[in-house]
C-alpha cells in the first residue's frame, strides 16, 4: 500500500472537523475477482497532523487490484489513517455499489463507540 503522508496542523488547539469524499475507490472481490466500486467518506477531527490529500488519493488507488472484503478494507483504511495522523476522532464510511443485487455500507469509528 502507498503511505498516507501528513502535514502539521497549524491549529492543533482548535477542534474542527474535516470531511473528505473519494467517489472513485476500487478494489477486487476476493471470491470472484470482479471489481468493487465505492465512495469512501472520512470525517475526522485532527490532532497535531493533517492528512496530505494527494498521498491519500494514491493510498486509495493502491487498492485497485487488491482482493478484499468490504468490511475488511474499511477497517484497514481506518487503521492506516489513525496510525498516519493520530486524529482526535475519525469516522470512515465505505458505500459500495450494488453487486449481485446487494449494496453494502460499512462504518467504522475511532475511538470505538
Amino acid at each position: 500500500m502507498a503511505l498516507i503522508e501528513v502535514v502539521d496542523n497549524q491549529y492543533p488547539d482548535r477542534e474542527y472537523t474535516i470531511n473528505i469524499e473519494f467517489p472513485e475507490f476500487t478494489c477486487v472481490c476476493p471470491k470472484t475477482g470482479l471489481p468493487d466500486f465505492a465512495t469512501i467518506l472520512i470525517d475526522y477531527v485532527p490532532g497535531k497532523k493533517l492528512v496530505e490529500l494527494k498521498s491519500l488519493k494514491m493510498y486509495f488507488v493502491s487498492y485497485r487490484n487488491v482482493g478484499t472484503f468490504h468490511e475488511h478494507v474499511v477497517n484497514k483504511i481506518l487503521d492506516d489513517f489513525v496510525v498516519a495522523c493520530r486524529p482526535r476522532s475519525a469516522k470512515i464510511i465505505g458505500k459500495f455499489s450494488v453487486r449481485g443485487g446487494i449494496s453494502t455500507t460499512v462504518t467504522v469509528n475511532y475511538p470505538p463507540a
